[in-house]
């Protein structure tokens, strides 16, 4: 799948990915509650400057800006970033973000002390060479002993099961209910998946059907964990969300000593 297609794809998704979530609010607490902890369990307890570099409409970020940190936010999808400074205003606090290639991060090399890659973003990436790229530019973009987090769909199990569906999921807003499910077609590698992603949205009398499409490449851990490492990262762990408290995996890493 192309950058524009994925552009695309987020581009038309933004003024509805709120919808993804039971109650929007509660998930952005919840999500960067977890994340702060493992944040201040690996750098210390003060605020941190922070890149969400994969940072939607704000989920991660905004939480995470609210705990403290000086967050900057950026994305592929400029209509995205635009909603994430946007909602951070309306709930008191700054986030400047932009759009922007996680595989070329408009950053200078070393200015933040963590980067978070949320919500399986890496997956939109369909080869090696391109999720190389973005790591070693998320590294670029960190100091040494930087902190990286990023989180990932259980790969490991689902390329064991290979479900056609993800669940659906049901959000309560101002104009009522929404449905959001997905189905997904697997490639005949068993690595890739392309993903019909529905909302079902109040219209009328009845429902309006949103439609978009996009493409995945269900990473297992030792793939992530060989090109983490491959990237300029060491100490290397998995938190599984039972530990955690996010809702999927997390990978922890840090920013391996860059030569003199």
């Amino acid at each position: 799948m192309s950058e524009s297609s994925v552009r695309d794809f987020y581009d038309s998704l933004a003024a509805d990915y709120h919808r993804i979530f039971p109650d929007w609010d509660a998930s952005m607490a919840r999500q960067a509650a977890a994340l702060d902890r493992l944040v201040r369990r690996e750098l210390g307890t003060g605020p941190r400057k922070l890149l969400d570099c994969a940072c939607g409409i704000g989920t991660q970020a905004i939480g995470l800006a609210r705990a403290g940190h000086g967050v900057v936010g950026s994305d592929l999808s400029p209509a995205a970033a635009t909603r994430a400074a946007a909602e951070a205003a309306a709930r008191g606090v700054v986030l400047p973000a932009v759009a922007a290639d996680m595989r070329q991060l408009p950053f200078r090399a070393g200015v933040f002390d963590a980067v978070v890659c949320a919500d399986n973003s890496l997956a939109h990436l369909l080869t090696a060479q391109d999720v190389g790229a973005a790591l070693r530019g998320m590294r670029r973009v960190l100091r040494n002993d930087g902190l990286l987090l990023l989180t990932l769909r259980d790969y490991d199990e689902l390329r064991r099961t290979r479900p056609a569906a993800a669940p659906p999921q049901v959000s309560h807003g101002a104009d009522g209910r929404s449905i959001t499910f997905q189905l997904w077609h697997w490639h005949d590698d068993g690595e890739r998946y392309d993903q019909e992603y529905f909302q079902l949205v109040p219209g009328g009398e009845g429902w309006e059907v949103r439609v978009r499409r996009t493409t995945s490449w269900a990473l297992t851990r030792t793939q992530v964990t060989d090109a983490v490492a491959a990237a300029g990262f060491a100490d290397i762990t998995w938190h599984a969300p039972e530990t955690s408290g996010f809702y999927q995996p997390v990978l922890a890493a840090r920013a391996s000593r860059r030569n003199a």
